[in-house]
């Protein structure tokens, strides 16, 4: 039955696309959305296939991810403000696609940003969604604009995504002549916490969320992030750790003990739940080189940085940093012997004021972020019966070698979900399903088979077939569980030579749903998914 409706559903759409005029739409679409309440149109254009946009007025904090983008289908590119308040307000653009599938779709957003995530526009209009992205209510990185502005900050927390799909599904309709027939989200970090706020606190928005690496758990999150600043000071500490020495000697002390418990020598561990860690094996000894080896301290501190952290009265506030996540692009961040920059700017602008020493911050300050919880950005709710009643699905996944969001938090968030509905796995499977991706760091890139249709492909931007997927691709998974009612059993990853589509496949993995463990079978070529087993 799923099956002969999507046929259905299919039939309709290709009789509306040969009636519709896109070009007269296009013209026509900024004088119809001026009526739309505190709506101001700044433009809309019509953008061919092959543009490559450029962004003058992204701040220029934001331009690091998103300088220019390709568009890769024809679309009319439709972009507004929307008031919140009377001192708030949100920057949205609407991509709305010649080849429009009848599918509506709202990007995330990340860290704290207000940037509009342009690449995943252009991946997902390039499928035929009509898509939506909005600034999270500010421009750029920074948390100052939370300052004294509750307003501001409840955007960010949750009312800019909201307003966004609000106004997005007007606009579409406006446009197309005709709703929308089903709705997704997609987003990573700050984008897999605000697809979770939406089901928790929105379920009707959407019927198929992908939330990638999900900032749930929020305050102790940023509290998290900023206490490895306790744990191994500044540069001058005798508890401080060097990046060499992180990603040299202890990276692979960490190998070395935990890389071959899965079966394999690949440097990827499958499940780094399996890795007890022991950083005591680096203490020097009398006679060794300091350069090879870690003074007693820096072991103790080590082993800290690798265990859980708990609150002033003893019950868990974030699980541990999960060994084998040291990457060069974070380790200054997390470990260089500053407060980590997001922390910082929450601290200041949001919990305490910005003349704090966050260099003090303590276990009663973190206990204070907690209890603060503005707007409940915690995000963890561990109730999603309304959303499960309306048959809405999630598909989440975390990279085991993420250093900036531990995935043992989102393992955290799935057993508290089992625990608050009184559900196994088997019945949370009917709704959300969650995949542990191994080797993946942050949202993508890493050692392990990362590629999972999360963002573009690669380095070309080329959507075919094979990428395209459902086997392998998470977002196209998603729309063939709703629209197809085939939940997902595994997602492939794919990892191509030095991250491009164009070099070809270096090798693949099959990546399980939780909590079933991918296990090498003992024999075979372990780059052959073949070789792998859910167990």
């Amino acid at each position: 039955m799923p099956r002969l409706l999507h046929l259905a559903s299919l039939f309709s759409v290709l009789l509306y696309a040969h009636a519709f005029d896109f070009d007269s739409a296009c013209n026509s679409i900024a004088s119809e959305a001026a009526s739309i309440a505190n709506a101001t149109i700044f433009f809309a254009e019509y953008v061919p296939a092959g543009t490559n946009l450029t962004f003058p007025d992204q701040d220029p904090t934001c331009l690091s991810t998103s300088v220019s983008q390709v568009v890769l289908t024809d679309m009319c590119r439709v972009a507004l403000n929307v008031s919140t308040s009377d001192r708030s307000g949100i920057t949205m653009e609407a991509w709305l696609p010649r080849n429009w599938t009848g599918r509506f779709l709202s990007t995330g957003n990340g860290g704290l940003d207000g940037c509009i995530q342009y690449i995943d526009l252009a991946y997902t209009t390039a499928q035929g969604f009509a898509t939506v992205g909005a600034n999270n209510g500010h421009n750029g990185t920074s948390g100052e604009p939370f300052s004294n502005n509750s307003d501001i900050l409840a955007d960010f927390v949750y009312r800019s995504i909201h307003t966004n799909v609000v106004v997005g599904k007007e606009i579409t309709k406006m446009f197309y002549g005709t709703p929308h027939n089903t709705s997704y989200y997609l987003g990573c970090s700050t984008g897999g916490r605000e697809g979770f706020k939406a089901v928790q606190d929105f379920p009707d928005e959407f019927d198929g969320v992908v939330a990638g690496s999900p900032a749930v758990n929020w305050n102790n999150l940023l509290s998290w992030s900023a206490h490895f600043f306790n744990i191994l000071g500044n540069s001058s500490s005798p508890t401080f750790i060097t990046s060499d020495q992180w990603l040299g000697l202890i990276h692979d002390d960490i190998l070395k003990q935990c890389d071959t418990i899965d079966g394999v020598a690949d440097g990827i561990i499958e499940d780094p739940n399996l890795c007890d860690y022991k950083p005591e094996e680096l203490i020097c000894s009398p006679s060794s080189n300091t350069s090879d080896c870690l003074t007693a301290e820096q072991a103790a501190a080590l082993r800290l940085v690798f265990s859980p952290m708990y609150g002033e009265d003893g019950n868990l506030m974030y699980p541990r940093m999960q060994p084998g996540s040291e990457n060069a692009d974070f380790i200054a961040l997390m470990y260089g012997g500053e407060v980590f920059p997001f922390s910082n700017d929450w601290f200041h602008y949001v919990v305490l004021d910005p003349s704090f020493d966050t260099t003090t911050l303590n276990l009663t300050d973190y206990t204070l972020a907690a209890e603060l919880n503005p707007f409940n950005i915690e995000t963890f709710n561990g109730n999603l019966s309304a959303f499960q009643a309306r048959n809405g699905k999630v598909i989440t996944y975390h990279g085991q070698a993420d250093m900036l969001i531990s995935p043992a938090d989102t393992e955290f968030y799935y057993q508290h979900i089992a625990k608050t509905m009184a559900l196994p796995p088997s019945d949370i499977d009917n709704f959300l399903r969650f995949f542990r991706i191994s080797g993946m760091s942050h949202c993508e890139t890493g050692v392990g088979a990362w590629e999972i249709g999360q963002t573009l492909p690669g380095a070309s931007g080329n959507l075919t077939a094979e990428t395209l997927d459902p086997e392998r691709n998470v977002l196209t998974a998603m729309v063939r569980w709703v629209e197809e009612g085939i939940a997902p059993e595994t997602i492939l990853g794919t990892k191509y030579v030095n991250d491009t589509t164009e070099l070809g496949v270096e090798f693949s993995r099959r990546h399980c749903r939780y909590p079933f463990r991918n296990t090498y079978n003992g024999t075979g070529d372990s780059s052959d998914p073949d070789s792998w087993s859910c167990k």
